[in-house]
């Protein structure tokens, strides 16, 4: 009897990996459709949240705000919108809540009705509040949801989903200018048409995640190693720590400034101003999208690498160049310096596999922290030494990502 079954072993041996890899989300593809969909709601969840600075002059007039009291609204706002991040994100790692997702949509549904109806300043915090309690939702469960559909390919599609949110981000104000603007408060109300497209969205994602999601990221979780050490992951969060203020305070000073800078040094229109800021605008959603993919080819280091050293000639130049000069390394800085953010997400979720919802809370969360931060710094520098004066500092930023030499290695290289 002994001698019979080896014979009847070998048919079950090669049937064994095929199971496996069928079921290896890493081997089933780029779900696109998923991370276009969920592309999309980032789109239209920025695009909603970039309606609220664009009205603060409206709102500065019709309540007779003081400058300080728009900084509170702007406070509010970015302290639910970063600060509540990592904290959901930490919280549905560890119990999934998949329908978390449009329920924070129907946050920022509830908070633009809000906006458009209050006719007080306290109305107006309540709004933002809420407005923010929607975005630090959002962004940690949607980036999950990208990631589970990656395929593998983590840096394609957190740049996918990060270049919908950039391209949202530029075409909130030019929508804030063309319907709330001229037709008053009450015109917000047409947003709540965007954030109805974005619930139903969300939805239809919720779906395909609880079909099919969570089975996806353990899988990938497994294949993916073990991540860094804990004094690794110390210094990893420090080094990005460092990397996030240059980035971000350096975009902040062109996206918050760069119109001022402009009318100030070549004495152009607010209209002419206006166009070269969406131009750097559209540049860094498409530094966005491309450095994704860059980064799954030749890893996230050298992308980092890349998009800070790579953007300091740019920068430093930047400053004494003539009007068309300043376009294009405006352009340029763009282009490459926004290419960073999708390698440092996918980075830091390499560095802590299993805590996807905390890491993209925590990146996401820094974003809108150092750039809010950043801002409101650089707006009391200029009041003191002037704008010009303002890129000049700013102009060094850059040379901060020589901090990227002490970055722990991961399985993302």
């Amino acid at each position: 009897m002994s001698t019979e079954t080896p014979p009847s072993a070998p048919p079950a041996v090669p049937a064994s990996p095929v199971l496996p890899a069928a079921s290896d989300p890493a081997h089933q593809g780029f779900a696109i459709r998923i991370v276009g969909a969920a592309a999309f709601a980032h789109l239209l969840n920025d695009m909603i949240q970039a309606v609220l600075p664009a009205v603060y002059p409206m709102f500065k007039s019709q309540f007779a705000l003081t400058f300080g009291q728009i900084g509170t609204i702007a406070l509010v706002y970015q302290f639910t919108a970063s600060l509540l991040q990592p904290w959901v994100g930490m919280y549905t790692d560890k119990r999934p809540l998949p329908y978390l997702l449009p329920s924070g949509m129907i946050a920022t549904f509830v908070g633009i009705g809000m906006m458009a109806m209050a006719s007080s300043y306290e109305m107006l915090l309540l709004a933002a509040a809420v407005v923010g309690v929607g975005s630090a939702t959002f962004h940690p469960e949607a980036s999950r949801v990208a990631r589970m559909a990656s395929g593998g390919r983590f840096g394609t599609a957190q740049s996918t989903f990060q270049v919908g949110g950039n391209t949202g981000s530029a075409i909130g104000p030019l929508l804030a200018a063309a319907v709330v603007i001229p037709h008053g408060q009450r015109a917000i109300g047409w947003f709540l048409l965007i954030a109805a497209v974005a619930i139903f969205v969300l939805f239809r994602l919720t779906g395909w995640t609880v079909r099919h999601g969570q089975a996806k990221m353990n899988s990938l979780a497994r294949s993916h190693g073990i991540g860094l050490s804990r004094g690794k992951v110390v210094q990893a969060i420090a080094v990005i720590a460092v990397l996030m203020f240059a980035k971000f305070v350096y975009i902040a000073s062109i996206t918050n400034y760069f119109t001022f800078y402009l009318i100030e040094r070549f004495h152009l229109s607010v209209q002419q101003s206006q166009m070269y800021l969406f131009v750097f605008l559209a540049s860094i959603a498409l530094g966005t999208f491309i450095g994704g993919p860059v980064g799954d080819r030749i890893g996230r280091k050298a992308v980092i690498w890349i998009s800070f050293l790579g953007v300091a000639p740019f920068a430093l130049a930047l400053p004494y160049a003539n009007l068309m000069g300043t376009a294009v390394l405006a352009v340029a800085v763009g282009l490459v310096m926004s290419s960073a953010f999708a390698a440092l997400v996918v980075y830091a979720q390499e560095a802590v596999p299993g805590r996807v919802g905390m890491v993209s809370g925590l990146m996401f969360g820094l974003m809108f922290g150092i750039g809010g931060i950043g801002a409101a710094g650089l707006g009391k520098l200029a009041d003191i030494h002037g704008i010009v004066w303002v890129y000049h500092l700013t102009s060094f930023l850059p040379l901060l990502g020589l901090a990227t030499a002490f970055l722990p290695k991961t399985n993302g290289r």
